[in-house]
C-alpha cells in the first residue's frame, strides 16, 4: 500500500453519561507511536478516544495571560462533565468564548485523565467542537445514551474491552440500569 491509499478514519465519539464517565480511571496507548491514539476504558466496557456529551453549558472561565484556555461545566441528568480548550484547539477556544451561559451545547472532544498532586484521579474534556443545540437535541441525546449505555451493560464480558473493564471497575449493572432509568426520568420527549 502507498501512501496515498493510506487513509486515516476517526474515532467514534461514543456517548456517555457525565456520571459514568467521572468513575472512568484507566487510560491506555494503543501503539507504541507518538501519535499512537490514546483511550479510556469506559466502566461499561469500552474503549473511547472521543466522546460526544450534550448538556447545559453552566459555566466557563477564560484563563491564562499570554496561553489563554477556557475551562467549563457542562451538565447532564446524571451530573457534570469538566471541559477545556487551548490554544492547540483555536477553534474550539473560539466557540466557547462565544457562548454565554448557562446553553445547552453539544461538544465532541477527547477524553484525559491527570492525577492530582494529591493522588486523585480527574477526567476532563479536551474540546475538539462545541455548538449550542436546543432542548430536543439534549433529550434525543439522553435517549440515544441510555440505549448506548444499556447496550454495554448487556454485552459485558464479551468483548476483550468489557473483559478488562470488569477486572478494572467491578462494576454493579443495576447501578447503571438506575443511572439509566435517573436520566430518563428528566427528559421529556
Amino acid at each position: 500500500m502507498n501512501r496515498r491509499q493510506i487513509s486515516y478514519e476517526r474515532e467514534p465519539a461514543r456517548r456517555v453519561f457525565a456520571s459514568e464517565l467521572r468513575e472512568t480511571r484507566v487510560q491506555f496507548k494503543e501503539g507504541e507511536d507518538e501519535k499512537s491514539p490514546t483511550y479510556v476504558l469506559l466502566p461499561s466496557g469500552v474503549r473511547a478516544n472521543r466522546i460526544l456529551i450534550v448538556g447545559t453549558l453552566t459555566e466557563k472561565q477564560r484563563q491564562g495571560d499570554q496561553n489563554i484556555f477556557y475551562r467549563g461545566r457542562v451538565a447532564d441528568p446524571t451530573g457534570p462533565f469538566f471541559i477545556m480548550a487551548g490554544s492547540y484547539q483555536p477553534e474550539a477556544m473560539q466557540q466557547i468564548a462565544r457562548i454565554e451561559p448557562p446553553a445547552f451545547v453539544a461538544v465532541v472532544g477527547k477524553p484525559n485523565i491527570f492525577e492530582t498532586p494529591d493522588g486523585k484521579s480527574l477526567l476532563s474534556i479536551r474540546v475538539e467542537s462545541i455548538s449550542v443545540v436546543d432542548r430536543e437535541t439534549r433529550d434525543l441525546w439522553v435517549l440515544d445514551t441510555a440505549r448506548d449505555t444499556l447496550d454495554r451493560i448487556d454485552a459485558m464480558g464479551t468483548t476483550e474491552d468489557s473483559q478488562r473493564a470488569q477486572e478494572e471497575y467491578s462494576i454493579k449493572p443495576e447501578l447503571y440500569r438506575k443511572m439509566v432509568y435517573d436520566a430518563l426520568s428528566q427528559i421529556h420527549l
